[in-house]
């Protein structure tokens, strides 16, 4: 079920029209060892969004073989969104706001650029007004909906978002969650701590420098829509949140975050606490993998992954739209045995 923490966004959206939207690119926060493994190796990170997006889009992957899978071999959860919307009539489109490797399909390119290290500053000002500001028309071209849902595929976002949450004020690194079940809070917060030693004192500047292009680009999409935004992900999407009130703040009323248990129940994360205090919706899917039979499944109940490529949101949406949990169950088992068969 899809269950309401902080407002009521499951009556928002029940009856609207959704596109989703993922929004792809990289930093090169992910070559830092041991800070994501949302990629077998550090440098498999790179290809990790643009995998994702194929797969989400097409059911495989070009720019490599098989999937993107954790260091241990879990896959992503994309097949968890796929699975999802495969029960909805949902207009699908990947958004490029800079990944270093480009999907091999049709995407729209808001002709980013990839996200430097942090420490180094993250984004060039000029790069991140292009991707606000494109973002922005591109949502404005798909207000014919009246819902738009966004996902995101970015290794090492969670860190890039503890940088931009501690630099708007928040303690950054105490919010944000990870796809490891160990979250790298020390190593995370040194390099907050680098990069904001070396930060602009202007906020705009600022946002820039501590940045990746997929929370910039996806706070440009929500600023520019027309109707209800959902930030279908984990405790980047604070991140979001709190960009969108620094540039926009009259746009947060339609604004909410759908996300998984897992983040919700991560207690090594507060993505309740901010959400308060950034006066935001909140609303989790509640899923049971753990009554899958396979075991790739099973460990999300142990705090792997957890979130993703839009899942929290796509299994919501499923879930608001009448789709019984034992259905999503067999569909997503479908999904994953096809991956690992093929």
């Amino acid at each position: 079920m899809l269950v309401n923490l902080l407002g009521n966004l499951s009556e928002r959206i029940s009856t609207k029209s959704p596109s989703f939207l993922l929004v792809i690119g990289t930093t090169d926060v992910s070559l830092i060892p041991g800070v994501t493994i949302a990629g077998a190796t550090p440098e498999l990170t790179m290809v990790t969004p643009a995998a994702d997006a194929e797969y989400l889009i097409t059911g495989t992957c070009k720019t490599i073989k098989g999937v993107p899978v954790t260091p241990d071999g879990i896959p992503t959860p994309a097949v968890l969104t796929r699975a999802s919307l495969s029960f909805l009539r949902v207009d699908k489109l990947i958004v490029n706001a800079g990944a270093r490797v480009k999907p091999l399909i049709s995407f729209v390119d808001l002709h980013g650029e990839p996200g430097r290290d942090i420490r180094k500053g993250g984004v060039r000002k000029e790069v991140g007004e292009r991707i606000i500001q494109n973002a922005i028309l591109l949502a404005e071209s798909l207000s014919s909906h009246d819902l738009l849902m966004i996902g995101e595929s970015i290794p090492a976002g969670t860190t890039t978002a503890a940088a931009v949450l501690t630099g708007l004020g928040f303690d950054g690194v105490q919010i944000v969650s990870s796809a490891s079940p160990n979250n790298p809070k020390d190593l995370k917060r040194t390099i907050v701590n680098e990069a904001l030693a070396r930060a602009p004192s202007d906020v705009r500047e600022r946002i820039f420098w501590l940045s990746d292009p997929v929370l910039l680009a996806v706070a440009g999409l929500a600023i520019g829509f027309k109707g209800q935004v959902v930030l279908a992900g984990g405790t980047q999407m604070t991140a979001v949140a709190a960009i969108i009130r620094e540039l926009a703040p009259e746009r947060l009323r339609d604004v909410g975050i759908m996300t998984t248990r897992w983040i919700v129940k991560d207690s090594s994360a507060n993505i309740l606490k901010v959400s308060k205090e950034l006066d935001i919706n909140l609303s989790y899917s509640d899923i049971d993998l753990g009554r899958s039979k396979y075991n790739g499944l099973r460990v999300y109940e142990r705090g792997i992954v957890k979130e993703g490529v839009g899942a929290g949101g796509a299994l919501g949406l499923a879930m608001n739209s009448g789709i019984g949990e034992d259905q999503l169950l067999q569909k997503i088992e479908r999904f994953y045995s096809y991956l690992i068969n093929s």
